[in-house]
């Protein structure tokens, strides 16, 4: 397992998490079977926006003995009053649930509040009226609740609340479908969509990832808008790419399915290529570079890649992205022009003007 830092809050998060929207139909057997091999692997940063209620006595089960070794995301406006999964902006309903998965977690504290599912501005404003987003500040004050975090898919939203609220994690649905506009929660444009992941890696916000695969769609040749079937690796893969992104959440709801989840980093390079969606790209992202890495290997050694999302970064008003480009072994400078990296990659961006671009504007 690899771990990535949350700049804000210093934790050291799994680059792979887990989701928590179907454990429960394992039963509570496999189900903590499952978690305790998750946990064994070295996943330590787990998703508690649940399918169902019965999943709480599951992880309060199969992790209570670790709890200081691991993170809960705890969703203020789940509601499981009726066992299933529900939505609510009522205070009270709120409180009665997060008492619940407190006491099935075996836990009395919370490692990242979530402010849940702001898809609509209208939606903050009730929850702040309602008093939801005071109570879980006051759960911080308290040190009940240790950060604040934010779930929404709507780029617009996600820019008005972190403009008003000191936001620390943000769960954001990312996937190579949802970015080109496919799906039911590709919402923003690919530019909108970009900013996001610019600004949380910017103000050091971390990105928890959900609905990698797009709810499988990406995953079955029939439903993905690309017209064949991706690979969970390559969905994984695309997620941490993005600027901003700290762990990816897919669901598991055994122990096979979490050995496939942990069998990430025993693929070769090539099994992590998601570089066949270039093809599909739309206009508004053609010509943009994704960091896929598509180009390697640079016949002069740079990492083109990584010198694109500095430079994006830094572009777009992030001073440590510059530092950071500063201290690359090779930068745009060394660039000799060959053309290798314009004629491979699948986004159609011309790498070599590109660096000159680059060159120019870190004044090489």
């Amino acid at each position: 397992m690899k771990y990535r830092i949350n700049t804000k809050t210093g934790d050291r998060i799994s680059e792979i998490g887990l989701g928590s929207a179907y454990m429960y139909e394992a039963g509570m057997a496999e189900a903590v079977r499952a978690l305790r091999r998750a946990y064994e692997g070295g996943i330590n940063y787990f998703d508690l926006a649940a399918g169902d209620g019965a999943s709480f006595p599951i992880y309060g089960e199969a992790l209570k003995d670790v709890r200081a070794c691991i993170f809960y995301q705890i969703h203020f406006g789940a509601d499981y009053s009726a066992g299933t999964y529900g939505w609510s902006l009522d205070l009270d309903t709120v409180k009665r649930s997060v008492d619940r998965q407190l006491t099935e977690l075996y836990t009395d504290y919370i490692d990242y509040g979530f402010i849940h599912c702001q898809d609509e501005a209208s939606d903050w404003r009730t929850y702040q009226a309602n008093g939801i987003y005071d109570y879980i500040l006051d759960l911080k004050r308290q040190g009940v609740v240790r950060h604040v975090g934010l779930s929404s898919h709507t780029p617009a939203v996600i820019g008005q609340i972190m403009d008003e609220a000191d936001v620390d994690m943000l769960m954001f649905s990312v996937n190579p479908a949802y970015d080109y506009g496919e799906g039911e929660y590709a919402n923003g444009s690919v530019d909108e969509r970009t900013a996001v992941y610019r600004r949380c890696e910017k103000e050091g916000v971390g990105i928890s990832v959900m609905k990698p695969f797009s709810g499988g769609q990406l995953l079955d040749a029939a439903r993905s808008p690309f017209g064949k079937a991706l690979t969970p690796y390559q969905c994984i893969r695309y997620a941490l790419d993005r600027p901003g992104i700290l762990t990816v959440l897919p669901g598991a709801q055994s122990v096979a399915e979490v050995e496939k989840l942990l069998a990430y980093y025993d693929q070769p390079v090539e099994a992590l290529d998601y570089s066949e969606i270039g093809h599909f790209a739309p206009p508004a992202a053609s010509g943009k570079c994704v960091y896929c890495n598509h180009c390697k290997p640079c016949p002069a050694g740079l990492d083109i890649g990584l010198i694109n999302k500095y430079y994006d970064l830094a572009g777009a008003g992030d001073g440590m992205a510059a530092e950071h480009y500063r201290t690359l072994a090779k930068t745009a400078a060394d660039c000799i022009g060959c053309g290798h990296c314009d004629r491979r990659c699948p986004f159609r961006v011309e790498q070599s003007g590109r660096m000159r671009e680059i060159r120019a504007y870190f004044g090489e």
